[in-house]
């Protein structure tokens, strides 16, 4: 006689059944519905992590956190975290001060000048030149780069 680790209601298997039958899910949510189908069909917490590449453990933890919230089991909750601290204008501002031309007596901008020039300009009160490296460097910009019209060697 097996043990069931888990029993679905027939309306949960359904929708777990149909949800991996898609194959648009990602892969966390793939895992977590697979282990939930296992369960529910007889498979032990070491089988059902052998299948999804899990520990068991975890296999037991995806069966509480269904035990207790149901379906909203499979889906990540949203993650609290810091506040960004400069919102798209200031980003914005900032990546269009990088692209004009470099002050007086400078060949071109140094991370040093484009923050002191930020703040110069009140796009906002601090900013580091780690600060400004990361504006720049998720909007792929390359302070070394050849301007436009510059001939090709």
């Amino acid at each position: 006689m097996k043990k069931h680790h888990l029993k679905l209601t027939e309306i949960d298997e359904r929708y777990l059944t149909t949800l991996t039958s898609k194959g648009q899910l990602s892969a966390r949510v793939f895992r977590r519905t697979t282990a939930l189908l296992q369960l529910h069909g007889g498979a032990t917490f070491s089988a059902a992590a052998q299948q999804v590449r899990v520990v068991p453990q975890t296999i037991a933890r995806w069966r509480t956190a269904y035990l207790e919230n149901g379906l909203q089991c499979l889906f990540d909750r949203q993650r609290l975290g810091r506040p960004h601290k400069f919102d798209g204008k200031q980003r914005a501002r900032l990546t269009a001060l990088a692209c004009s031309a470099a002050p007086s007596g400078y060949a071109r901008w140094s991370l040093r000048l484009l923050a002191d020039r930020a703040v110069e300009l009140s796009l906002c009160e601090t900013i580091s030149r780690s600060a400004v490296r990361g504006i720049l460097k998720k909007t792929c910009f390359n302070r070394t780069a050849k301007r436009r019209g510059a001939s090709a060697r």
